[in-house]
């Protein structure tokens, strides 16, 4: 009885070693198909290292290669890049403390308040040369009301500079230098294909360090003059984490290959690592009608206006000490109407919300703003407002904005 059961306890584990055995010859099989695997990685000599180099290479590294991509940009268009000093005489009394009635009386009419102090003001910005007849783009800012510009090229050479145009709604300005026709030119590349994330590199001379380079990214683009807090402006700016100080102004923005894509122009006091730029494609069409002295003309309506949204509305209407209830809908809100202005002579009102023009939906002050800046003089658009429970539409002729000067 007992050996039955041994017999076939005997075939049992020769089935499993014969499993075993059968699996041990497919593993060393697939070992001697796949040697890659199992090979060691080749000794790294003393004499070559390219292999270990290409191991440990970042992707950051391996695309900008052995020479960075912004020595290259700026080795293209630094030479163009220019320090524009000016000064500017004010005449102003030499001391309030001599307007008190008391020493007028003492002193009488020669008294110190009717002999003017002259003070003399200086400025630094940046600029670059768009063409090699000797013409200088900065900013408005830069070189308004001076006595004197000078233009102080990266090689040491220093000319008097002649403003030829100025334009405050941009904030643009164009210099005139005569310094032959051997002068570099900045390359000016298009600012329509620009995209957030792309390399944002300024050159200029901020805080009166010449020739400083900073580099970041474009954080964002059309950022309208009136959020960054500059409301006399009509500009949508390319915003920039490149360190942009006082100095900056006027030079340029470049991307990656070192073309100009912007102005640097402005930044916020309240702001840490925010700076902006005119888009390059707008200083081009400015920059064309200053450089021969010409006069840009900016159509206008004449009203202080704020983008409206139903949630905005709401609010105010559910607030009970609101003088004014306010359709809940998408438009531009008139906050004020500038006297005399085509908005006023067209009928447009106070509390009127702004929905379309020439049949094109307005959703947005910024909108809006383009939309006049983009038409002619003396065009007449057809505004449709809302006001109170009814629509209405009123023609408006445009006007040229005069500058705050």
């Amino acid at each position: 009885m007992r050996f039955p059961k041994l017999s076939r306890s005997l075939r049992q584990l020769s089935s499993h070693v014969l499993a075993i055995a059968l699996g041990v010859v497919l593993t060393v099989s697939t070992l001697q198909v796949l040697p890659s695997q199992a090979e060691p990685a080749p000794p790294v000599t003393a004499g070559d290292t390219s292999n270990l180099i290409a191991q440990r290479q970042s992707p950051a590294t391996a695309a900008i290669g052995n020479t960075s991509f912004v020595t290259a940009a700026v080795n293209r268009v630094g030479t163009a890049v220019v320090r524009i000093d000016t000064e500017r005489t004010i005449t102003r009394s030499v001391d309030p403390f001599f307007q008190d009635p008391f020493f007028r009386r003492f002193f009488g009419d020669g008294s110190p308040q009717q002999m003017p102090s002259e003070q003399q003001l200086r400025g630094l910005g940046s600029g670059f040369i768009i063409d090699k007849s000797g013409l200088v783009l900065t900013n408005a800012h830069v070189v308004d009301k001076a006595d004197k510009v000078t233009v102080r090229l990266k090689d040491g050479r220093s000319f008097e500079g002649k403003v030829q145009g100025i334009d405050e709604i941009t904030d643009l300005a164009v210099v005139k230098i005569n310094a032959g026709s051997d002068l570099p030119i900045a390359p000016l590349g298009s600012s329509s294909n620009v995209q957030v994330g792309d390399w944002a590199i300024a050159v200029g001379n901020p805080l009166g360090f010449d020739n400083t380079v900073t580099l970041g990214i474009v954080s964002t683009l059309k950022r309208s003059s009136a959020q960054v807090g500059i409301s006399d402006k009509r500009l949508d700016f390319i915003q920039t984490d490149a360190a942009i100080n006082p100095g900056n102004s006027g030079g340029p923005l470049l991307n990656g290959q070192g073309e100009v894509i912007g102005i640097n122009t402005a930044i916020r006091p309240d702001a840490m690592g925010i700076g902006f730029a005119i888009p390059i494609d707008k200083a081009k069409a400015i920059a064309a009608q200053l450089q021969h002295g010409g006069k840009v003309a900016h159509p206008y309506l004449g009203v202080q206006m704020v983008t409206l949204t139903p949630d905005l509305a709401k609010q105010n209407n559910t607030d009970p000490n609101s003088p004014i209830q306010i359709p809940e809908i998408n438009g531009v809100f008139v906050m004020r109407v500038v006297p005399n202005s085509p908005a006023a002579s067209a009928g447009i009102r106070r509390g009127d919300v702004i929905l379309q023009v020439d049949g094109k939906a307005i959703t947005s002050a910024e909108q809006l703003q383009n939309v006049v800046e983009d038409s002619r003089l003396g065009q007449v658009l057809q505004v449709k407002v809302q006001r109170g429970n009814q629509t209405q539409q009123l023609s408006v002729r445009t006007a040229e904005l005069q500058n705050a000067s």
